[in-house]
C-alpha cells in the first residue's frame, strides 16, 4: 500500500474522495445537469428510456446516457491511469461495455412487474455480469473496464450526501434507540456465531453477512467489504443471499403486521430495523399508511448513519486482531494506512450537506433533496454501485461461489442472525415507541 504523500494520488480510497468531490462539488455549482434515469416500462422496452409527461412522449434520454457514459469513462479514467499507469483507451472501451450492460440491468429491474417484486437493479447487475463470466467467459478487453472497487468507493462517497442528520434526528429517542442500540449487538452476535458456533474459516465473509443483515444491506455489505479488503465472491454471495431475502420480508411482514393487528407505528419501526434495503422498507412501511411509512424510512436512513462507523471499527478489528502479525505490534500509524479513506469521504459529505447546506437553504430538506440529492447525487451513486455489481459478475464465476458456501454455514448464519435481529429488534420497538416514548409520534 501507497504510504505519505504519494497515497493521495496513487491509492484508490483517495481517488474514490476526490472524484466523488469531483461530483459533489459540480452539483453544489450547479454546473451537473439532472442525471438520466432509466425509466419504468410495461409492455414496450423503449418505453424506459422514453421522456413521458401527462401520457405524451416529449423525448428520449438516448443522448444523455451517452454523454453520461463519456463522462464517467473519461472521470474514472483519469483516477485509473494515475493509479495503475494503464492505459486509459483500453480502460474507457472496457467501461463503455460495462455502462451498456449495466443499463441493461437497470432497464431489466424498471420493467413494472419486476419492480413490483422488489428485484432490483443490483440484483439484475449481478446476474448479467454472471450470465456473461460462465457462459462464454468475460473477454479481456471488458474486464479492463471492470473497476469493482473504485465504482463501489465512489458510490459511497455519494451516499454521504443522502444522510441528513438533522432530518434523521427528526424522530428523536424512540429512533435512536431501535437503530443503534441493536445494530452493533447483532453484528457483534453475527460474528460470534459464525467464528465460534459455526466455526466458518472465511471471517470476511462472516462480517460482510453481519453487517448486510444488520444495518442496510447493499450498502452495509459494501462497506465492511472495503474495511476488511473481502473477496470479490463474498460480497457477491451475501448480496445475493440478501436480496432474496429482502424481497421476502418486503412482502410478508406487512401482511404478518396487519394479520396480527400490531399497532401500525410498532410494526413500522420493526419493519425498518430489520428490512435490509431503504427503497424496500418504504415500501413495505407505505403499506400500513403514511405515518408508518415515514417512520419506517427514518430508522432505516439512522442506521444508514452508522455505515462509516461499521467500516472504522471492521478496519481497526481487522488489522489489530484479525490479520496482525504476531511479529509486529500494529501502531496508529499502521491503521491509518490500512484504514479506508472512502470513510472520511462518505463522512465529510454527510457532514457538508447536513451542516451547510440545508442551513444555506433556511433548512428545507425537501429543497435540499430536490435541487441536489435526488436529481444528481443519488442517481449517480446508484448508477457507479450498479456498475460495481456488474463489474462484480463480470469477475466471478458460480464454481468460486459455490466453494464458499462451507456446507450451507453462510445461510445458516444469515436465518440464524436475522431471527436474532428480528426479535430483538421488535422488543427494542415496542419498548422505544410504546412505553418509554409513545407519543413521539
Amino acid at each position: 500500500m501507497e504510504k505519505g504523500i504519494s497515497a493521495l494520488w496513487k491509492e484508490e480510497d483517495w481517488w474514490a474522495v476526490w472524484l466523488g468531490f469531483i461530483i459533489i462539488g459540480g452539483a453544489l455549482l450547479k454546473w451537473i445537469p439532472s442525471i438520466p434515469k432509466v425509466g419504468k416500462w410495461s409492455s414496450n422496452p423503449v418505453d424506459a428510456f422514453m421522456i413521458i409527461k401527462d401520457g405524451i412522449v416529449s423525448g428520449n434520454i438516448f443522448l444523455s446516457l451517452v454523454l453520461l457514459m463519456l463522462a464517467l469513462a473519461v472521470l474514472t479514467a483519469i483516477g485509473v491511469a494515475f493509479m495503475r499507469n494503464e492505459n486509459a483507451g483500453k480502460y474507457i472501451m472496457g467501461f463503455i461495455g460495462v455502462f451498456i450492460l449495466a443499463t441493461i440491468a437497470y432497464w431489466i429491474a424498471n420493467q413494472i412487474n419486476v419492480k413490483y417484486w422488489g428485484l432490483s437493479y443490483a440484483l439484475w447487475a449481478l446476474l448479467v455480469g454472471l450470465l456473461i463470466s460462465n457462459t462464454i467467459g468475460t473477454p479481456s478487453w471488458l474486464k479492463a473496464g471492470a473497476k469493482t472497487e473504485l465504482f463501489i468507493k465512489i458510490g459511497l462517497v455519494l451516499l454521504g450526501a443522502e444522510i441528513l442528520f438533522k432530518k434523521i434526528l427528526s424522530l428523536g429517542a424512540p429512533g435512536l434507540m431501535v437503530a443503534w442500540i441493536v445494530t452493533p449487538v447483532v453484528i457483534i452476535f453475527m460474528f460470534n456465531f459464525g467464528v465460534r458456533v459455526l466455526k466458518m474459516s472465511n471471517k470476511s465473509l462472516i462480517i460482510i453477512i453481519a453487517c448486510a443483515t444488520s444495518v442496510c444491506g447493499v450498502s452495509a455489505a459494501i462497506a465492511a467489504a472495503a474495511a476488511c479488503c473481502a473477496k470479490k465472491e463474498d460480497l457477491t454471495l451475501a448480496v445475493g443471499m440478501t436480496l432474496i431475502f429482502t424481497v421476502l420480508m418486503m412482502f410478508f411482514m406487512p401482511l404478518v403486521i396487519g394479520a396480527i393487528g400490531m399497532n401500525s407505528i410498532l410494526g413500522a419501526a420493526w419493519m425498518g430495523g430489520t428490512i435490509d434495503s431503504t427503497g424496500a422498507v418504504v415500501a413495505a412501511g407505505s403499506m400500513l399508511g403514511p405515518d408508518a411509512e415515514k417512520v419506517a424510512a427514518v430508522v432505516k436512513m439512522i442506521q444508514n448513519v452508522l455505515i462509516g462507523l461499521v467500516a472504522f471499527f471492521i478496519a481497526i478489528y481487522w488489522v489489530t486482531k484479525v490479520e496482525r502479525d504476531p511479529d509486529c505490534e500494529p501502531n496508529a500509524l499502521e491503521i491509518w494506512y490500512r484504514f479506508p479513506k472512502f470513510v472520511i469521504g462518505f463522512v465529510a459529505a454527510s457532514l457538508i450537506f447536513s451542516f451547510i447546506v440545508v442551513p444555506a437553504m433556511n433548512g428545507d430538506f425537501n429543497l435540499v433533496e430536490s435541487t441536489y440529492i435526488k436529481p444528481i447525487t443519488k442517481v449517480l451513486r446508484g448508477w457507479f454501485f450498479c456498475l460495481a455489481f456488474t463489474a462484480i459478475g463480470l469477475e466471478s464465476n458460480f464454481k468460486d461461489l459455490a466453494g464458499r458456501m462451507e456446507g450451507g454455514k453462510p445461510m445458516i448464519l444469515y436465518v440464524v442472525g436475522q431471527s436474532f435481529n428480528l426479535i430483538l429488534t421488535l422488543f427494542v420497538a415496542w419498548l422505544a415507541f410504546m412505553v418509554l416514548f409513545p407519543n413521539a409520534i
